[in-house]
């Protein structure tokens, strides 16, 4: 893993297949797309790399343009919480960029991902300026409530399938990740990262999902069939 290099000192401009990866740029007005298009960098995170840590004051809002991150903290035990998983085409961060203060979590890449930034600056010309834009971010902020809500929820039960079956859902959430589509790229070692249970388990949950017609697995990655399915608490009555 290669954790303490800065991912600041790989990045990059993007080129024309990432940028049309970025779902907020078709809101923008000509004028404030091609300001925003000229700010935007990108930088080629390896596993382990942190975009984001804690305490860190917020210089980007970020975007996985390919690949797979995920959201955690610790608490005071050291232990590590993980909060979300952060697919292709998820935005994130945009809370604590509104407001200008350092990071309440960490974001680290699972896999090798691509990951874009807006700096800051040009984030908050964009709020002053343009109204698709501000519908985008509120449109984030408001499923990101949502999603935290439910992870909560996750948290607290004790059935180890309906675990996977909810963080499934929250990783195929249309308006957080509109560029995960029908098939997520994960492997079921990612996954169990995710979900904090073994690869073993996750393996269990994921055959009876696919048992039941919600998933199906295919090489490299998992194709939803169902979404409201695993939305449900179809495995509510089962024992984990």
């Amino acid at each position: 893993m290669s954790t303490d290099l800065p991912l600041h000192q790989r990045r990059r401009e993007p080129v024309a297949a990432e940028l049309a990866g970025i779902p907020w740029l078709g809101r923008l007005q000509p004028a404030e797309r091609e300001r925003a298009v000229a700010a935007i960098v990108v930088g080629d995170a390896l596993p382990g790399d942190y975009v984001c840590r804690i305490g860190r004051p917020v210089t980007y809002w970020f975007g996985v343009v390919e690949g797979l991150l995920k959201m955690s903290s610790d608490n005071a035990e050291g232990v590590s919480m993980t909060f979300t998983g952060l697919p292709p085409g998820g935005w994130f961060g945009e809370g604590t960029a509104v407001k200008r203060e350092p990071y309440r979590y960490n974001i680290q890449a699972l896999r090798k991902s691509v990951v874009a930034g807006l700096p800051i600056d040009t984030f908050h010309w964009l709020l002053d300026h343009s109204i698709g834009f501000n519908r985008f971010v509120m449109n984030q902020l408001n499923e990101r409530l949502g999603q935290f809500i439910a992870a909560r929820e996750i948290d607290r039960l004790n059935n180890p399938d309906v675990r996977v079956a909810r963080s499934l859902a929250a990783l195929f959430n249309p308006v957080l990740y509109p560029g995960v589509g029908e098939i997520l790229r994960i492997t079921q070692q990612e996954m169990a990262y995710l979900v904090g249970l073994s690869r073993q388990r996750v393996n269990e949950a994921l055959a009876l999902l696919e048992a039941q017609g919600s998933i199906r697995v295919e090489y490299g990655g998992l194709r939803i069939l169902d979404l409201q399915a695993l939305r449900s608490s179809v495995f509510q009555n089962k024992k984990g």
